[in-house]
């Protein structure tokens, strides 16, 4: 499935567009407010080829993709009336304010990450050069490319306004205005002078707001209500002027005297009892944070703690909870690389090795979802190694003192500072920490599907007469004559001639060699052509196109080879009974009249080893697969 098709798909799958508030993407995952969550084909959506999986996060509803995110993102803005600026109406209610809180943070901050990541790289290179005496701090070349690096940082609150406004709903370069009010120089002089600042005889408490984060977000919060408030009441010609005038004009200095010096004191305290914690109880929580920030990573709310990351390396100048992140990836990245080591389906020990690859450089979604999370113990593995490696790390005291690109190798300038030899130490404590453990506690291999030696062992078990075809029973039941069956489109055979099973279970297997012509997009029946020419249609149940692929899993795409023996379906045979509808499964030859002769099984009940239908032709078009 290419990123158009996947995109489109995807979009059907959450309930349609109609469904979709809004939707933004991270580094993995798409990220769609939804107006009713329950309207998501969760299953299905698993199932899609290049999905690694799904979850929830309060309200929000995300997908992991892996890498390719970007342009599967692009494709649904592309092939739909949503955009990256508005929401696609109001928010649903129901929300928790804890919930609401995490998904406003994700929302200001995932659209920012690439800026943020590109200009901590380049202040980290820049560190390199500088501490290895290559460049020379006071020269002209490192002052500019200092500015280049430090620009977003010095700058976030602008950044941040623009993302919030988006977030809230208001005018994301009213935001931009007010955030670089609060910024401008000689406001900064201003509070920096030591003397009493008052705005209209009102005191206004001195505060530095370059590089913080809570106080530009609580100020852009206000500032949608005034806006949408002020719009309310003013005559359309009159909007363009009033509504950004009034808006700016209230929200700036209620900024300066309220809510900027607030955030900036909650920030302060915010930090100083990260840096006790982790001074006065650093063993304990650098081991329990390391070890369990994966399953933070699972729910996506890693992201929200981004503001708090910025918020100490601003503040203290050094940060404990980036380190914990980067454990926790090497600890991925480490199972997933054990899996390498002692899987024998190859397909599966070359998917483990690259994804663990891709796990060092710190995109850990595929590894955690395509293969640890898959086989479980793994898991747990990559759990313990992070946990060691945050034992190293609370000995030897390792904290990070730059925003790196990535929680990965490339982001290890993050850590350049006195500490940051053990820093790199650490990393491969956890690795091989996470590579040994989930190689002494084993898994459950994924089984090597073997199409030439399954083709072999049916094939030895049907005696076939030159010029014949043969099917065996896709489905293990009771066989029905098909003039037995209620739906007079089968019973009549207008589309052909063939017999009717009444499943004892939902494995449904392919009858031939050939391939998947036709899967229904409800997955309630398959076309199949094959090797010798034969069409052939499996139809599960009778009407079940109306559960539209409830209680279907497909495990193959229209258009695969498929071996006889090889499973095409999974279905829940109880649920579609309580549903009320018939599971009798015709399977019918469509090109009858391609055959001289199609001769139908005597036995009363079939497995997926019996011969359901025999059909002879003598002019038959064997090049016809």
């Amino acid at each position: 499935m290419n990123h158009q098709e996947l995109g489109i798909k995807i979009l059907e799958l959450v309930g349609g567009e109609e469904n979709v508030q809004s939707v933004i993407h991270c580094m993995t995952r798409l990220r769609f407010n939804l107006r009713d969550n329950n309207k998501v084909k969760r299953s299905e959506l698993e199932n899609l080829d290049g999905v690694m999986g799904t979850n929830i996060s309060g309200s929000q509803f995300q997908i992991i993709i892996g890498n390719d995110v970007p342009k599967v993102y692009k494709e649904i803005i592309k092939n739909s009336n949503l955009n990256e600026d508005s929401n696609n109406g109001e928010k649903s209610g129901g929300r928790n304010v804890i919930s609401a809180i995490f998904d406003v943070i994700s929302g200001v901050f995932t659209p920012i990450l690439p800026a943020i990541a590109g200009a901590g790289m380049i202040k980290g290179i820049l560190a390199i050069l500088s501490t290895f005496g290559w460049l020379d701090p006071a020269s002209q070349t490192y002052i500019i490319l200092n500015a280049i690096g430090d620009g977003a940082f010095y700058f976030l609150p602008i950044l941040l306004a623009v993302s919030s406004a988006r977030k809230f709903g208001s005018n994301p370069y009213i935001a931009a205005t007010i955030a670089a009010a609060i910024l401008h120089p000689t406001l900064t002089a201003l509070f920096s002078a030591g003397e009493p600042v008052k705005f209209i005889g009102l005191p206004v408490i001195a505060a530095v707001y370059s590089s913080t984060v809570i106080p530009i977000i609580l100020a852009i919060w206000i500032a949608s209500h005034v806006e949408k408030f002020v719009d309310k009441f003013t005559h359309n010609s009159l909007k363009l002027i009033v509504v950004p005038t009034l808006t700016i004009l209230f929200v700036v200095p209620v900024t300066l005297m309220t809510v900027g010096p607030l955030g900036v004191v909650f920030g302060d305290y915010l930090s100083s009892g990260l840096s006790f914690l982790f001074s006065d109880y650093g063993f304990i929580a650098m081991v329990l944070l390391a070890g369990t920030f994966s399953l933070i990573i699972m729910t996506g709310m890693h992201y929200a703690l981004v503001p708090i990351m910025i918020n100490n390396l601003t503040v203290k100048g050094i940060d404990y909870l980036m380190p914990a992140m980067f454990l926790a990836n090497m600890g991925q990245a480490g199972a997933a690389f054990a899996v390498f080591l002692k899987s024998k389906n190859k397909k599966f020990k070359s998917l483990s090795l690259t994804v663990s690859i891709t796990a060092l450089m710190g995109i850990t979604e595929p590894a955690m979802y395509g293969v640890n999370v898959r086989l479980k113990k793994p898991f747990a593995g990559a759990l313990l190694g992070a946990a060691v490696g945050g034992l190293y790390y609370a000995f030897t005291g390792v904290a990070a003192y730059i925003l790196g690109g990535s929680a990965g190798l490339p982001g290890v300038t993050s850590f350049i500072g006195p500490t940051f030899v053990h820093a790199l130490i650490g990393l491969a404590v956890a690795f091989f920490a996470a590579t040994i453990i989930s190689y002494l506690l084993g898994f459950e291999d994924i089984p090597e599907e073997n199409k030439e030696e399954m083709k072999a062992d049916v094939a030895a078990n049907l005696p076939v007469a030159e010029g014949d075809s043969v099917l065996i029973s896709p489905v293990k039941g009771e066989v029905v004559k098909l003039s037995e069956v209620s739906d007079p489109t089968f019973s009549s055979e207008v589309m052909g001639e063939g017999i009717a099973i009444r499943p004892h279970d939902g494995k449904i297997v392919s009858p031939v060699n050939g391939v998947v012509t036709t899967l229904f997009r409800t997955k309630h029946a398959i076309g199949i052509t094959s090797e010798e020419g034969a069409e052939i249609l499996i139809h599960v149940g009778i009407d079940t196109v109306k559960l539209e692929g409830k209680h279907f899993e497909a495990l193959i795409q229209q258009g695969d080879s498929v071996v006889v023996g090889q499973p095409l379906l999974e279905v829940d045979i109880d649920a579609i009974k309580q549903e009320g509808f018939d599971t009798v499964t015709p399977v019918i030859i469509t090109n009858t009249t391609s055959f001289t002769k199609v001769d139908k099984t005597n036995l009363a009940t079939v497995t997926h080893k019996d011969v359901l239908l025999r059909l002879e032709a003598e002019n038959l078009n064997k090049s016809a697969v």
